[in-house]
């Protein structure tokens, strides 16, 4: 019977502290740097990914952040892309390894506007050619004008204007303009994407651009690329940790996993797998590595079983009801405690565990960087866990 090679909880943290940036020796100077090492970061709350490159950079500012995720190349390419893709989840990902991305994980594209306009047909009467008729009204304003709001292409295309009723009968029956629709059809099928948003970096308002035409890539391949990306990162990982993370199917999984060359390992949980240049021993921790995470970090997301670096004892203080992860504050490759800020800008931070002083004084570092990062910006999160808003409101104190 062969035996596997075993890695142990403490080498898997090891490698994350180091992989995942989360120690001051191991930080990157670029924003564009702090996503590739990631494979991408999660944009669903605008501020997460200001906040998490932030934390993994020398010297971070707002205005250098900006300037990755906004302007382009010398070339006219941007550094980074923004797209919908695991988990059908939005990512900023390195504008080389987005089209691997987006064939591994955008299917069913054509489902997007059949759905829609089955929704527009019984809401409102719209017949195909109407719909077409919109969406093609829609692309000329938004070439014309190059960035537009949803507000703005409203103003330009009655038919936007239009409103639905979504969840009828249901406690959060609201109404929607069909601009909603519409705009998320178009984002899913890659014409449109996000561009700046309409206010601060902290804001959900954001403007529509033309989107840039990703070149395509056999499915296989794409998968292969994207789960050895996720490997070189992440790794050692169950077939469960991939499954999840990327929303493939089991057989996808297991031959993307097999086709990257990846190598059997033994972990707590079970079978892992590591890429066959990664299996010599991953170097001892950096002396001091704290970090101060914000909600749905990429670190915090990436895995499917986390008992290695969390105890399960916290999850229920960490998370919302839907499986989103607050903001954290990490300890030698461990989640340790949260923080949150108070409406005054103060950052109250609370530890779940006693780290020894060392880690106490870390910490309090850290949240002085982050201080001076914000500048006074408030920041709330989209998702909020009941640790995160009793940290909001209470005395100003480290709990």
């Amino acid at each position: 019977m062969t035996v596997l090679p075993r890695i142990t909880e403490a080498q898997r943290r090891a490698r994350l502290v180091r992989r995942h940036l989360l120690a001051p020796g191991v930080r990157e100077k670029t924003a564009e740097a702090v996503a590739e090492a990631l494979v991408g970061l999660h944009t669903t709350d605008p501020a997460t990914v200001f906040l998490a490159t932030a934390a993994r950079m020398h010297r971070p500012s707002v205005a250098a952040i900006e300037r990755t995720l906004y302007e382009t190349t010398a070339v006219g390419i941007p550094a980074l892309e923004r797209i919908r893709c695991m988990r059908r989840t939005m990512f900023v990902l390195p504008a080389r390894l987005a089209p691997a991305v987006q064939s591994a994980t955008v299917r069913d594209t054509h489902r997007h506007r059949a759905d829609a306009m089955a929704k527009l047909h019984d809401a409102l009467g719209w017949n195909e050619r109407g719909y077409t008729a919109a969406e093609q009204a829609t692309l000329a304003a938004l070439t014309a004008r190059g960035e537009a709001t949803a507000a703005q292409l409203a103003a330009d295309v009655p038919a936007l204007r239009e409103q639905i009723v979504t969840f009828p009968g249901k406690p959060y029956e609201s109404r929607q303009r069909v601009s909603s629709t519409i705009l998320a059809v178009l984002a899913a099928e890659g014409r449109i994407r996000r561009s700046r948003p309409a206010g601060s970096w902290t804001s959900a308002q954001f403007r529509w651009a033309p989107a840039r035409p990703l070149r395509q890539i056999p499915v296989a391949e794409a998968k292969t690329t994207l789960a050895r990306h996720y490997l070189k990162t992440f790794g050692p990982v169950t077939a469960d940790d991939l499954k999840w993370w990327t929303g493939w199917n089991l057989s996808d999984t297991r031959k993307a996993l097999a086709a990257t060359g990846a190598r059997a390992v033994e972990l707590d949980e079970g079978t892992g797998y590591l890429l066959p240049e990664d299996l010599e021993p991953a170097p001892e921790l950096p002396e001091s590595a704290a970090a101060i995470l914000p909600g749905l970090d990429p670190t915090a997301m990436g895995w499917r079983h986390r008992d290695w670096y969390l105890d399960p004892d916290h999850t229920k203080a960490l998370f919302d009801r839907n499986g989103n992860i607050g903001p954290t504050i990490w300890w030698h490759g461990r989640i340790i405690g949260a923080w949150a800020q108070r409406p005054d800008g103060h950052l109250n931070h609370h530890l779940l565990t006693d780290p020894g002083r060392e880690a106490r004084t870390a910490v309090d570092n850290e949240i002085t960087r982050l201080t001076a990062f914000l500048a006074g910006t408030r920041v709330t999160p989209c998702y909020r866990t009941l640790l995160e808003r009793h940290l909001a409101t209470a005395n100003r104190t480290r709990c």
